[in-house]
């Protein structure tokens, strides 16, 4: 069942080893069948280097396995959540690469400092609320999912506009149309957090340092890649 998304899930996993942004077993990676209202995800805890295609586990949309031998992912609740709110996803990411991990453990929003982020988001990087005890001793990982619903209706964000959010003392979320670039867009934003954290400091030694992209700027770069006129890259 679905054998081709288990293999592209299986690449998009080994993806995140290959570029750095995991150790150990400390990431996962999903994708979704919309018309079958199907996804499949990483199994829990087992080792990059031993996965294989036939290990990805099947899940439905009320939550049930439909096929696997092993158990998914301890975050799939978060990614069902996900898939059920944002519905021009096709794939999603869960990490804990070091500079975005670390912004997410300060509980603070990446900020929009220049045109590489603007290139990615056309907004600050959301850090949603931490869970409060009732919600982490309950269904810790469903409610880290309508955490990060809550945060982007409470922002007015798309998901298509912002593919990422931190969660307080947890970590990154990444998104996209298929587990491809929703890798993409994970490694994208471990780059986009680790510029942030050095313009900061660098910042710090120069009292008349200016930091802070201007919005028509932002906007700028931003639209010329993903709005509606958008003239980045090849004509199809």
């Amino acid at each position: 069942m679905l054998e081709e998304l288990k293999e592209k899930v299986l690449k998009a996993n080994l993806q995140l080893v290959s570029y750095g942004l995991v150790v150990l077993t400390w990431g996962n990676v999903s994708a979704v069948d919309r018309e079958k209202k199907l996804f499949v995800i990483k199994p829990s805890g087992v080792p990059y280097d031993t996965m294989k295609a036939s290990d990805m586990v099947v899940m439905d949309f009320d939550g049930n396995k439909v096929e696997g031998d092993l158990n998914p992912s301890s975050d799939t609740p978060t990614h069902l959540e996900l898939y059920r709110n944002f519905d021009n996803i096709g794939g999603i990411v869960h990490t804990h690469s070091s500079w975005a991990c670390s912004w997410a453990q300060a509980g603070c929003d990446i900020p929009a400092f220049g045109t590489t982020h603007a290139d990615f988001a056309n907004c600050a990087i959301p850090c949603a609320r931490g869970l409060t005890e009732d919600e982490v001793n309950g269904e810790y990982e469903l409610n880290t999912g309508k955490v990060i619903i809550e945060e982007f209706a409470k922002r007015g964000l798309k998901p298509e506009e912002c593919p990422a959010v931190l969660i307080h003392r947890h970590g990154p979320f990444t998104w996209g149309k298929d587990p491809f670039k929703a890798v993409e867009n994970a490694l994208i934003l471990e780059e986009v957090a680790k510029m942030a954290s050095r313009t900061l400091r660098i910042s710090c030694f120069d009292k008349n340092s200016d930091i802070g992209i201007e919005q028509y700027l932002l906007d700028k770069h931003y639209n010329r890649k993903h709005g509606n006129n958008a003239y980045y890259g090849q004509n199809n």
